[in-house]
């Protein structure tokens, strides 16, 4: 990140405050400061790197180990049932803070929660399987 400091980072650093959640060695989770509903949290590698294609294999398997236990623990402190885990990669993917994070968002009862409209369209099977061979080879 050319040494350039994230929020998240200052706030991994004891810079900035937060209402930390969770902290181990690779892996920093603190409740969001404008939050969609009661208990957002954002889920931080310690590693600074702007983008998940850029973190490392430790740090993205740290994550990967954290991100259900603290959903669960999310979850049974706001009763909330079910959530949404979003994760942004660069500015137009509607990244704003260029260091990884998942927003784990409960969705709750009375609605609060992420709300946004989904627009999909039907897949082009052949299009997908000429897809599904790159990226397979690519991780070959």
């Amino acid at each position: 990140m050319e040494g350039d400091k994230t929020i998240f980072s200052m706030i991994i650093g004891g810079e900035l405050p937060c209402h930390k959640v969770y902290e181990d060695d690779l892996v920093f989770a603190f409740l969001d400061i404008n939050p969609f509903s009661p208990g957002h949290t954002l889920v931080v590698p310690k590693e600074e790197a702007r983008t998940l294609d850029k973190l490392s294999d430790e740090s993205s398997g740290a994550l990967g180990r954290v991100l259900p236990r603290i959903s669960r623990a999310i979850l049974s402190a706001t009763g909330a049932e079910e959530f949404n885990i979003i994760q942004n990669n660069g500015p137009n993917a509607f990244q704003s803070v260029f260091h990884v994070h998942f927003h784990i968002i409960p969705k709750m009862k009375d609605g609060r929660g992420l709300t946004f409209p989904f627009k999909s369209s039907p897949i082009d099977h052949e299009e997908a399987e000429r897809l599904a061979k790159s990226v397979r080879e690519l991780l070959d």
